[in-house]
């Protein structure tokens, strides 16, 4: 009688590499549907990180004895007045800012052609304001426009395109709040939906995966939104203490910016000396806008980071900006706002594979210990009967 092991070996390979197969073609097939339908899925997608940041506390009130939809309401409410709050209080404050740097912006023109421009020039050698010249920048955008196809036909497009465009973010505004109270509805329902389709060998893996995943960006979003929110108040305050009348703006902006490791520093560093330089043009000014992003950065590095993020996302701030980076090359804003999260869950995936890699006999070996070098053996020899004699 013949061994079928041989034949049925070959066989089980096929499968397993169709079924890889299989896989691949279905991640793949996902990822070319979300860049797809990227402009059509950011209203889902953040509706949906809303909903899942307002579960927990959903839940807490539902273990009071409330019903789910009062819990919902009650949670929805809360949100709603939230962003209400804060665009009463900011729209009004950045419309004032935005209309201040309207009108300055002869001055910023002033100071770059007659100041920068010539400082530059002098030190570098190159001969920056050819490029800027007016004349030279209207017949560069002539000739782009002629080969386009004509001015005419470039600006109906753009209207045409800005229209939509319009169209499509008053609809995705419209939509988020539909969209978010039915994900905090419905929030438990489709994890328990998804769940029921978790093939049940694999159940256990999945749902500690999950759990750990769920915790790290829980923990990391909460906090971060809570940092930038105190660094955007401390750098707008203390722009506005130093005398800038574009301090609000440029704070707002540093703070925004602060979930892209050194980003927000960096950008509200420059905005800020170049507005203390166009609005004063003195270095007290300049060391005053210095002093308050050192602040806010021995702040955030020795107390707001450590306190309300900690080390949660796991991810080397280098990994973060290339993920930021990435997911907005690869899918324009959704892709930004899903980089973070998408890391930190490939993160958690990585160091389940570290686990398993160093749980394996590939990385253990087969041998408990390495056997003695040669040359060694004798002289370890000659130290085992040493002890003995000595215990002797």
């Amino acid at each position: 009688m013949t061994d079928p092991t041989p034949v049925r070996a070959p066989l089980e390979d096929i499968a397993l590499f169709l079924r890889r197969l299989q896989w691949t073609a279905l991640g793949v097939g996902a990822c070319w549907l979300l860049w797809v339908l990227a402009p059509v899925l950011t209203p889902f997608v953040v509706a949906a990180m809303l909903g899942w940041l307002g579960d927990p506390l959903v839940d807490r009130i539902e273990r009071t004895g409330r019903s789910r939809n009062t819990s919902v309401a009650l949670v929805f409410t809360l949100m709603a007045l939230l962003v209400t709050l804060v665009l009463v209080i900011l729209v009004p404050l950045i419309e004032r800012q935005i209309t201040t740097l309207i009108v300055s912006l002869p001055t910023y023109r002033v100071w770059f052609t007659e100041t920068a421009i010539p400082w530059l020039e002098q030190r570098t050698g190159f001969q920056i304001s050819v490029w800027l010249d007016l004349n030279h920048l209207i017949e560069l955008v002539r000739s782009n426009w002629e080969r386009a196809g004509g001015v005419a036909t470039t600006l109906l497009g753009y209207l045409s395109r800005s229209g939509f465009a319009l169209i499509a973010m008053v609809a995705n505004i419209a939509l988020l709040p539909v969209l978010t109270f039915f994900f905090l509805r419905d929030w438990d329902k489709l994890v328990e939906r998804v769940a029921s389709l978790i093939p049940r060998d694999y159940l256990g893996t999945v749902s500690r995966l999950a759990k750990e995943s769920n915790d790290v960006l829980g923990a990391f979003l909460r906090g971060q939104f809570l940092v930038m929110l105190a660094l955007g108040v401390m750098y707008g305050v203390g722009l506005w203490g130093v005398g800038l009348d574009l301090g609000i703006l440029i704070g707002i902006v540093a703070g925004l910016l602060t979930f892209v490791p050194y980003l927000g520093p960096a950008s509200g560093i420059i905005l800020g000396v170049v507005a203390a330089l166009v609005q004063y043009g003195d270095w007290k000014h300049v060391l005053g806008v210095l002093a308050v992003f050192g602040v806010g950065q021995v702040v955030e590095s020795y107390w707001l980071t450590p306190k309300l993020v900690g080390d949660r996302i796991g991810l080397h701030p280098v990994a973060v900006i290339f993920a930021v980076l990435a997911g907005g090359q690869l899918f324009g804003f959704l892709g930004m706002l899903l980089a973070l999260p998408v890391a930190a869950v490939i993160n958690v995936l990585l160091r389940y594979a570290q686990e398993r890699y160093t749980h394996s006999r590939l990385y253990a070996g087969e041998q408990p210990a390495a056997p003695l070098e040669p040359a060694l053996a004798p002289a370890a020899a000659g130290a085992d009967a040493a002890e003995r004699e000595s215990q002797q």
